[in-house]
Formats: C-alpha cells, sequence, structure tokens
C-alpha cells in the first residue's frame, strides 16, 4: 500500500512566521536561510536604481510596480518569493493588498547566494520561463555581476551579462543606466 504525498498549498505556507522566506516547488515546500549582507546590499540598492525611475517617480518612464520579497502562485502547488518582482501599471493598473499575487509578473530578478544558486538557475529559470515571464535576471554578489534574460518562446535568451564596470540600459528598463557597480558593497581598499 502506497500513500501519496499531500502537495503543499499556500495555507501550509502560512503556518511559517512571515520573516520565514520559504516557497513551494511541485508541492514541496523549500525553507531559505536569512540573507547575507551582499545579497541584502544588491536587492536594496535595485529597489533605488530601477524602482526610483519606473515605480516611485511618477514623471518617470513607463508604470511599474516593483516589490521586494512578494508572494507570487504560479499555481496551487508552485509559490515563490522573488528577492524583486516587477508588473507593468498597464498589466496591473491597481496594486491589491493581497497576497500571493496571481498575475504572472513582467519582470523578475532573483540576488543568488550559495544556499540557493542552484533553485534560482534551474527550478525557478524554468518555472519563469513555463509561466511566461517575459524578464528575468540574475544578480550575482560574490562575482559581482548581472544576467539578464528574455524569453524567446518558451527559451531564455541572454539578453546580457554586465559586471561590476558597467553602466546599462538592460531591459526591460533600458530607459535608465543602470551603474552595475553599485549594487554591491564597495571593494575593499588595496594594502598601502
Amino acid at each position: 500500500m502506497s500513500t501519496a504525498r499531500k502537495l503543499a498549498t499556500y495555507d501550509d505556507l502560512l503556518a511559517y512566521p512571515s520573516e520565514v522566506k520559504a516557497e513551494i516547488f511541485a508541492g514541496e515546500i523549500h525553507v531559505q536561510p536569512s540573507a547575507l549582507p551582499g545579497h541584502s546590499r544588491a536587492q536594496r540598492s535595485l529597489s533605488h536604481f530601477i524602482g526610483g525611475p519606473f515605480d516611485d517617480d511618477v514623471q518617470g518612464p513607463e508604470g511599474w510596480w516593483i516589490l521586494v520579497e512578494m508572494d507570487v502562485r504560479f499555481g496551487a502547488h508552485d509559490i515563490v518569493r522573488p528577492d524583486l518582482v516587477g508588473w507593468r501599471r498597464a498589466r496591473l493598473p491597481e496594486l491589491p493588498d493581497i497576497r500571493p499575487m496571481d498575475l504572472v509578473p513582467d519582470w523578475i530578478c532573483e540576488v543568488l547566494s550559495p544556499s540557493t544558486e542552484r533553485v534560482d538557475r534551474v527550478r525557478k529559470q524554468q518555472l519563469y520561463a513555463r509561466h511566461g515571464v517575459p524578464h528575468y535576471w540574475l544578480v550575482d554578489p560574490i562575482e559581482r555581476v548581472l544576467e539578464a534574460y528574455v524569453l524567446d518562446g518558451a527559451q531564455w535568451r541572454i539578453a546580457g551579462t554586465y559586471d561590476d564596470t558597467a553602466l546599462a540600459r538592460i531591459p526591460p528598463f533600458e530607459a535608465v543606466e543602470l551603474p552595475v557597480g553599485r549594487l554591491f558593497p564597495p571593494l575593499p581598499a588595496p594594502p598601502t
């Protein structure tokens, strides 16, 4: 006699304290450790450099909602909390006061860490492609690199890879130049 495994849903995530980053992939709950300082810095800086002109500044380019660590439900058994997530206001005119969000985002950014890199590069990347997220960014605070992907049919196409020397215009936010190096903590001064 086999026992069927119960697939986790959002109700199961609600049992965790809100500060715990728990996600569901294919009905299985995954809990992540707290962010390291470099991860947190990249997340905050992206929120400033992207969220500032596209979300906060009503006079800026195109309207977006840019949110940090918002639960997004892609199905009953696939619920994630991306580091940053955005919706064009043309598709989501009013920001609902609910969670999880059920509308597929227009952009997702994950900040890599040693404990999450494999999930971000494989499971989440596949999940986001399968559900038609048009833009996906990966930011690596250790390597000081940003990788941008654009969905081309059902596959990701690299839109660009940028190191910390780049001042880049990156889809879907190419209306502004992003100083990639400012996403990361300053490098230590060379010894004298």
